[in-house]
Formats: structure tokens, C-alpha cells, sequence
């Protein structure tokens, strides 16, 4: 019988392509490259340079089953990654396919075959032998996961499992081998190394497992691979990580001497050998802070994982909306970390959830009661962490100690300074963090833009008990504390700050950071001269990101641990007072109290003559007067912030200027001066690039400027214009998602305009936009406002007694909050509400009151429509019919002098219906029939409409 030809040797340079062998080899050493794979190159040498189709080679390589497309492309990554420096031998035609490059003679190999190494014969059994354990529980939150490992597992012939303790590295691991082994026509062995106490019992806990047979012979890795042979099988090397360096060999040798055997390893550390597939195993998917149903939070594998756990132990335990958020925060504080996760279920059954989640500070304590049958070091939490601390060298241990300081992640530079000592070399640190991040106890950030590291929360709090028992907290604290002092106060401390947005995304980076050195710099141990100046420099990002409680918090601190002798003393006061004034006022509003803080600030700035400060004092003092709708002392100030700002030479703060000058001079009646201020920052803003008005003016300083320009153009009779600029407004600030723009466009833009041109339902949905702001950031101070133009809407409908209910309310939460813009408007309503009702008495002194504030203040824009409104009242009593006419013809001759066309006509039909009840049908249409004329748009809206009307029937 003839001898059975060969398959024959692909050779090109110093590759061979053995298809008898299936082996790709470099120089005779066979690379690590898995069966699937494999099948890849032996198609495209086979094809001799020729495209072969990405879907042709899918189903000649999987035939009969359904692949995606990425699949492929792993298979094709782990042959590049073994062809190294020749990867571009395998080139890929965009859209198309692949092709192997190069030039490939076919040699036929006579040479015998190593007899320890036998041809393989293709098995035809269904049963493989295997003492992977039969599974008991579904692997949850793993699913795709697994499916890729399965891939990578048909493209790598050694993938390694690497991840913290308790991340799941073993169960997924067995739950993949358990399906997979199979379809790779071998035996699948688990072989646990746990109880291993030293490197060279390995070989023989390999041996043992697959019952190799050795002899009397000293057991090595070469004997166990020559043993395996060509025998086709996947073996399992279960917690590796304290036998690192021993697994590192026998993987190496087993891998390069068995061409058909696979390994799948797990270790909290990398195995570092030749083609390796590190897969570094994620936590599971943690719920939202503020998840919105329970169908939200068991959408994530973290909590439906703790469900699971606890219903296990708990039968009649049924998740209701306020369990959500306690197992939402339980699993986001444990990171999502499945071993963690257990061990909170198991309390959480017993405990409560609330409970274990007010108790996860001394997380420690509580998470224990692993099951019986785990092993040691995974039956409590820190039994768990006490394991990878223990494996640690010295270096390492003191370097992770230091490093749990940092409270949101860090850099290279700000480890080097931390944990620098004596003993710590900057080469060594950098050194320490790369052998953290092998070991799984440092993760790499990917999310920020520079090179950043964190630890886990578990970890860091594990770390931090041994950083107190090592009695380092204070010496890492105060290094930790002085390190974002340095980083943050030169640029933010000088007289002429500038902040690019990449140094603003740095900063707002680091704010857990900041947090936890100022807790310490004001603690009792602490030094309160550094949390000095670290408020000071870090408060306009606290106001930036509207956490103006906190920055009050800090900066009251800061106040009060002051030494004003100290070489920067005048200059920290000025910009911590500044800064508190504006915290305040964001916060509480226009009380007492904000405006001393806000004046002792400015008087500071304009001591030590630092321009910068005074415009942010000057802003903080004009908003201050401003919402309190004290007009005429807020015109002093944007005349003086306007001033200041030309002084400077800032394009953009001399807009800012004109926005304080227009909005100012709108309030009080002098709508043309008002519109050219407004209208220059409409044309001709830009924010600046160094996010100073951002950070200190919070707002879209075009969108406040056209919200008040649209006013203005509505009261000027432009009222097409102004509907337009208003919906602008809110189309721009809802675009920019930026929260309180878009609270201003509303109130001051969209709501007003529609309810002054009567178009309620348009009113309606501004008012609802607004409220759903409200309900989910809490702005407390646009509530106040969105009830009052509430109020009024419901007024026009003439829904007067549910007007008259919602405006008191407004106004008394004005009074509350120590003043409001707009509430003389409010009480104008309110006494037509008033009036609509019967209460004449109460109109009456009602609007007196309207008057006589808006007298007091300044608010004259609105003064024609309250002489409007207070004429009607009087005509409800029929003997007060002069003093009403006098009202009207007060408030025509004001609005006239305002340039207030469309609070002229309003009046106008007001006087025209009075002189026609005079049978003075003439008089009225030459009072009304010239106001009418003048305007130009706007004539489907309810006043211009009812005009219309009005003429045609006095004719």
C-alpha cells in the first residue's frame, strides 16, 4: 500500500506554514496561534496571493454557522500579533477581504515526525474526558463576555484572565470552558493552584490533574508537554497569581511544545509570556445615581446579580421603587465587583438593604458570610483583599498605601509627589504603579484625556485602614494637600486669571481630590493655611459648577482661619469674600446677608485696585440689586461695571456691560437707550475663551441679552421681532443644554411674550418646560418666577380666583427669598385678579401698592399698565369715573413718552371703551385709530386683534 502523501510546508523568509503539523512557525519556533486562526492562514496561503472574501472565508472556516464580522476580525488580530514585525504580510482589502503577501514555496517535509510529538488523529467520540464542575447557578451579566472569550479562545492558544480579586475571573472562566471544550476536539482539564504554598509544586499539580503517568522522573514542564503531546485539549490554570512565575514557565513550555493544546488562565497578575491574550475581566454594570423605575436598575447586571443573591436567600423578597436607589448605591459602591455584590445580598437578606447601605463605610465589617464551600480568601471581603495586599513586596505595599489618599483618580506627577520619599525615587513610583496595574489593584482611567490612574473604591478603603495603621495618613495627607495647593493657585491666585478649557476639564477633574484635601486641611489634624489658599483657588470652580453651597461652606471656613498678616492675607480675603458673596447669592438669594459679604468684597477689590475681581464683585452686587428689583442702584452699578470693563479693554466684559446697561435700562422705561445695549451684545458676543464669564456669570450672556431685547421689542411694538428673538432664545440655550440659559429664555423671553401677545398655550408650555427644570435641579428661584407667570396666564384666561391663589403664593416665596425681579409686575396682576373677583377694595390697595414701589425702585416700564389697570378698578365703582380716565390719560402720555407702543394701545382701548359708554364715539377712534396706525406687524396677536375689533364697531 503506497505511503499517504504528506500535507505540504509554506515557506517564505523565515515563516513555514506547516499544514501536517498546523503550525506556523518563525526560525522553527512554532508561534502561539489558535485552531481557528490557524484554518485562517492555511486558506489564504493556500490561495497564493489571491483576495479571498472576508464572507467566503468566514464560512469556510465556521461553515454552517452564523459569525459576525468582528469575530473575524479578532481571528485576524491574533495572526498579526504573532507575525510581529511582519504583520503587513497580512494585508486587508477595505470592504473586501484579505490576502497574504509574500513569496511561499511549497516544500514537502520528509523528515520523520517527532515521536513524543505524534500526527494528531481526529477524534470522532462525542465524550471528552474534563473535571470541569457541571454548573449550578446561570452566569449573569456575562453573556457577551463569554462569547468573546470563546473567540479569542479559537484565535489564542494562551489568553490570560487577569482582574481584582472577586471580579469573577474563575467563574467565567470555568462557565467558558465548560461550553467550549468540546467544539475544540479535546479533553478540558481544571487545574487549581489556590493551595499551592510554593512555585515548584506546578509541574506537579499539572501532572496530577491530567493523570499523566511520569516515571520515577523529577517532574518538569518539558516531561508534562511531552506527555500532552499532539493530544488535542484545553486546560484550565485556576489562580495563578502567588505561583506567577511558575505558571509563566510551564505555560510557555506547554504552548510552544503542544500545538494543539489551548490555556486559559486567571491571576490578578499578567503571565508576561510570549502570545499571551491579556483579557482584563470588567466589573459588572452598575445602575444610574437617580434611577427612574426598578425596570431601570435590573436593566444593570450589578443589581440583577444582587437580586438574584438576595431572593436566593429570601424567597418572599420583592424589590419595590424605594429599595432603588439603596440598590443602586450598593452596587455602584462596590464597583460593581461580583464577589462584593454576594456578600451585600447575603446582609441585605438578612439586614435589610437600607441598612447595609448606611453600613458600607465599614464595608469590611459587613460584607461577610461568603458561602462555606468558597475558598478561604474569598469568605469575606477583606480576606479577599488581604491576599493580593500579602503577595505584595514591601515597595509595593507602601506605594498602594499612599496612593488610597487619592480620592478620584490620579496622575504620574501628583503620585511622584505623594508618595515620594527617601525610599520612593520618581523611576520607582512609576515602576510600582505599572506592577499595581499587572496586579489588578490600579486601574488605568481611559476616560481622561492624559495618562491617569484610579483605584477601585473597595481597594482604596482597604488601603486606606493600612495606611492608618501604618501611621502615614497625616505626612500622605498634608503631601496630598500642598500638591493641588501648588497645582491650582498660581494660575488661579493671579490678579489676571485665565482658564483654557483644558485647564478647566483638569480642574473639575480633580474636585474629589480637592474635597478630600480641604476636609483634612480643616480637620483637627490638618493645616488650615493650605485649605486657605486651595478655597481661594478652587471656589471659581465650585461656582462654575453651581455647587455654591459647598463653596460657601468652604469659603466661610476659609474666612475664619485667615491670618491677614500673612504675605497674601489681603488678596486671599478679597477673593474668598468675592467669592462667598457670590456663593451666597446663588444660594440664598438676595438676603441681608449677601449683599454685606457682597460689598465687603468690592470694597476689598477696589483697595487693592485688581480690576479682574472688581467686575466679578460689581456683577455679583448688580445681580444682588437687580433681583431685588431695586433698579435705580443696579444702574449705578452696571454704569460702574461698564466702566471698569473699558478700562481693562475687554471686548467681551464691555459686552457684558452693555447686557447690564440694556437690562437695567429696560426696567426702567427706557426701552430705546435699552435696545441699542442690547442689541450691540446680540450682534457682537462671543464668550471668552479662558471661561472666566462661564465661570462667574453662569449664564449665555447673548441668550440673557436678547431674552430682555425681546421685551423690549414686544413694549416697542415690534412684536413679530420679539416672538421670534424669544423663541431663538430657547431654541439656542435648549441646543447648548445648559440648564439655567434656558431658565432665563423662559421666564424673561418665551413665557412673558407669549402671555403679553395672548397666546396662552404657547404661555402654557413654556411654564411647563420650566417647572420640569425646576422638579429636577431644584433651581428654587425660577420656581418663584414660573408661579408668578403661572398666575398671570391663569389671569388672562380668566381664571381669576385660581390667578389670585397662585400669584399670593409666588409673591410671599418672593418675600421669603428677600426679593424678586418682576414682582411689582406680579402685583399689578394680582390686583386685576383681585378686581375680576369683586374685591375692589383689595385691587385698589393693591395696586397702590404696585405703584408706589415701582416708584420707590425704579420699575417704570410696567408703570403705564398699572395707571391701565388701576383705571379699570376705579371704573368698577361708577363714581370714580374722572379720576379713571386720568389714570388712562397718565399712562398714554407715559408709555407714549417710553416709546411703549404696544402698552399705548392697550390703554388706548382701555380709554376708547370709556369714551364710547360716553357716547364720545369720536373722541375714542381719534384716541385709538393713530396708535393702531403705527404699527407694522404683529396683527394676528389678542391686543392688536381686539383693536381691530374695537375700531370697526365705534364706526
Amino acid at each position: 500500500m503506497p505511503a499517504r502523501a504528506r500535507a505540504p510546508v509554506y515557506k517564505s523568509g523565515e515563516w513555514e506554514i506547516d499544514l501536517a503539523r498546523r503550525e506556523l512557525r518563525s526560525r522553527g519556533t512554532v508561534a502561539p496561534l489558535g485552531a481557528r486562526a490557524f484554518e485562517i492562514v492555511e486558506i489564504l496561503v493556500q490561495s497564493a496571493g489571491e483576495l479571498v472574501n472576508k464572507y467566503d472565508l468566514m464560512d469556510r472556516v465556521w461553515p454552517g454557522a452564523v459569525v459576525e464580522e468582528n469575530t473575524l476580525q479578532a481571528h485576524i488580530s491574533a495572526v498579526r500579533k504573532v507575525l510581529g514585525s511582519d504583520r503587513e504580510m497580512l494585508k486587508t482589502v477595505a470592504g473586501r477581504g484579505y490576502r497574504l503577501l509574500g513569496t511561499w514555496a511549497i516544500q514537502q517535509d520528509d523528515s520523520q515526525p517527532d515521536p513524543a510529538y505524534p500526527n494528531p488523529v481526529i477524534s470522532l467520540k462525542h465524550h471528552y474526558r474534563t473535571n470541569f464542575p457541571a454548573a449550578t447557578e446561570t452566569l449573569i451579566g456575562r453573556e457577551g463576555i463569554a462569547q468573546h472569550l470563546r473567540d479569542f479562545l479559537s484565535a489564542y492558544r494562551m489568553v490570560t484572565l487577569t482582574g481584582p480579586g472577586g471580579i469573577g475571573k474563575t467563574v467565567l472562566a470555568v462557565d467558558v470552558a465548560r461550553t467550549l471544550f468540546p467544539y475544540l476536539h479535546g479533553d478540558g482539564f481544571l487545574v487549581e493552584l489556590a493551595s499551592l504554598s510554593h512555585s515548584n509544586l506546578v509541574p506537579s499539580a499539572v501532572a496530577n490533574c491530567l493523570g499523566l503517568k511520569i516515571g520515577g522522573e523529577s517532574i518538569s514542564s518539558e516531561l508534562i508537554a511531552r506527555a500532552i503531546g499532539s493530544n488535542r485539549m484545553l486546560l484550565v490554570l485556576d489562580n495563578c497569581e502567588h505561583v506567577i512565575d511558575a505558571v509563566a514557565e510551564i505555560s510557555q513550555t506547554l504552548v510552544g511544545g503542544c500545538p494543539f493544546l489551548t490555556i486559559l488562565a486567571t491571576s490578578r497578575e499578567v503571565l508576561r509570556i510570549d502570545g499571551e491574550y491579556v483579557y482584563r475581566v470588567p466589573p459588572l454594570d452598575v445602575p444610574p445615581e437617580c434611577p427612574s423605575a426598578l425596570g431601570d436598575v435590573l436593566a444593570h447586571s450589578a443589581a440583577k446579580l444582587f437580586l438574584t443573591r438576595v431572593q436566593a436567600l429570601a424567597s418572599d423578597f420583592t424589590p419595590r421603587d424605594e429599595h432603588l436607589r439603596a440598590m443602586a448605591a450598593i452596587c455602584r459602591r462596590l464597583d460593581g465587583i461580583p464577589l462584593a455584590i454576594e456578600f451585600a445580598a447575603a446582609r441585605a437578606a438578612t439586614l435589610g438593604l437600607q441598612e447595609v447601605a448606611e453600613r458600607l463605610d465599614d464595608r469590611f465589617a459587613v460584607l461577610t458570610g461568603g458561602r462555606r464551600t468558597a475558598l478561604p480568601r474569598h469568605q469575606t471581603l477583606r480576606a479577599t483583599l488581604d491576599w493580593s495586599y500579602d503577595l505584595l513586596p514591601e515597595n509595593e505595599r507602601r506605594l498602594l498605601r499612599r496612593l488610597s489618599v487619592f480620592t478620584g483618580g490620579f496622575t504620574l506627577d501628583a503620585a511622584t509627589v505623594v508618595a515620594n520619599d527617601d525610599t520612593q525615587s520618581a523611576t520607582l513610583i512609576m515602576d510600582g504603579i505599572a506592577n499595581l496595574v499587572t496586579k489588578s489593584l490600579l486601574s488605568h482611567d481611559g476616560s481622561a484625556s492624559t495618562a491617569r490612574w484610579r483605584l477601585l473604591e473597595t481597594i482604596r478603603a482597604y488601603a486606606l485602614e493600612k495606611l492608618g495603621e501604618s501611621g502615614e495618613v497625616e505626612d500622605t495627607s498634608r503631601r496630598h494637600a500642598e500638591y493641588f495647593r501648588d497645582v491650582l493657585a498660581p494660575s488661579a491666585l493671579s490678579q489676571r486669571s485665565r482658564l483654557s478649557d483644558e485647564d478647566f476639564a483638569r480642574y473639575v477633574r480633580e474636585i474629589d481630590n480637592v474635597r478630600a484635601a480641604l476636609d483634612w486641611t480643616f480637620s483637627e489634624a490638618g493645616d488650615p493655611s493650605i485649605g486657605v489658599v486651595l478655597t481661594a483657588a478652587y471656589a471659581p470652580v465650585l461656582i462654575r459648577l453651581s455647587l455654591t453651597v459647598e463653596c460657601r461652606r468652604h469659603a466661610e471656613l476659609a474666612l475664619r482661619c485667615l491670618e491677614p498678616q500673612s504675605e497674601m492675607g489681603s488678596r486671599l480675603k478679597m477673593l474668598l469674600t468675592v467669592a462667598l458673596g457670590a456663593a451666597l447669592y446663588h444660594s440664598t438669594g438676595p438676603a441681608e446677608s449677601t449683599g454685606i459679604v457682597l460689598a465687603q468684597g468690592l470694597a476689598l477689590a477696589d483697595s487693592l485696585d485688581d480690576r479682574a475681581a472688581r467686575l466679578r464683585a460689581l456683577w455679583a452686587m448688580w445681580s444682588y440689586h437687580y433681583n431685588k428689583g431695586e433698579y435705580r442702584t443696579a444702574q449705578s452699578l452696571a454704569d460702574r461695571y461698564a466702566a471698569t470693563a473699558r478700562e481693562i479693554g475687554d471686548v467681551a466684559d464691555e459686552l457684558v456691560g452693555d447686557r447690564l446697561q440694556g437690562t437695567t435700562l429696560y426696567h426702567l422705561g427706557e426701552q430705546a437707550t435699552a435696545r441699542i445695549h442690547l442689541e450691540r451684545v446680540r450682534d457682537r458676543y462671543a464668550a471668552p475663551e479662558d471661561q472666566r464669564h462661564i465661570i462667574w456669570l453662569h449664564y449665555d450672556q447673548s441668550v440673557l441679552a436678547r431674552s430682555i431685547l425681546s421685551k423690549a421689542l414686544w413694549l416697542q411694538g415690534l412684536v413679530d421681532q420679539a416672538r421670534d428673538t424669544a423663541r431663538r432664545c430657547v431654541e439656542d440655550a435648549h441646543s447648548a443644554d445648559h440648564k439655567l440659559s434656558l431658565c432665563y429664555a423662559l421666564c424673561f423671553a418665551s413665557g412673558p411674550v407669549a402671555v403679553m401677545s395672548g397666546e396662552l398655550d404657547a404661555a402654557e408650555h413654556a411654564i411647563d418646560m420650566l417647572n420640569d427644570i425646576v422638579a429636577t435641579y431644584g433651581v428654587v428661584f425660577w420656581k418663584s418666577l414660573a408661579n408668578g407667570i403661572k398666575g398671570q396666564l391663569q389671569v388672562r384666561r380668566g381664571d381669576f380666583a385660581a390667578g389670585h391663589r397662585t400669584l399670593r403664593g409666588a409673591l410671599a416665596e418672593c418675600d421669603e427669598f428677600g426679593g424678586m425681579t418682576c414682582y411689582t409686575e406680579f402685583l399689578g396682576t394680582l390686583a386685576e385678579a383681585s378686581a375680576g373677583l369683586g374685591q375692589t377694595s383689595e385691587a385698589r390697595d393693591t395696586i397702590e401698592h404696585a405703584l408706589q414701589r415701582a416708584e420707590r425702585d425704579g420699575e417704570l416700564w410696567c408703570v403705564p399698565e398699572l395707571l391701565r389697570i388701576k383705571g379699570e378698578t376705579l371704573l368698577l365703582e361708577k363714581r370714580l369715573v374722572p379720576e379713571a380716565e386720568r389714570c388712562f390719560d397718565d399712562a398714554l402720555a407715559m408709555a407714549n413718552k417710553q416709546g411703549a407702543a404696544s402698552l399705548e394701545l392697550r390703554t388706548a382701548m382701555s380709554l376708547a371703551r370709556l369714551l364710547r359708554n360716553q357716547d364720545r364715539s369720536a373722541d375714542a377712534i381719534a384716541c385709538l385709530q393713530p396708535i393702531y396706525d403705527r404699527f407694522t406687524e404683529g396683527f394676528e396677536t389678542a391686543d392688536l386683534k381686539s383693536a381691530r375689533v374695537l375700531l370697526a364697531a365705534l364706526r
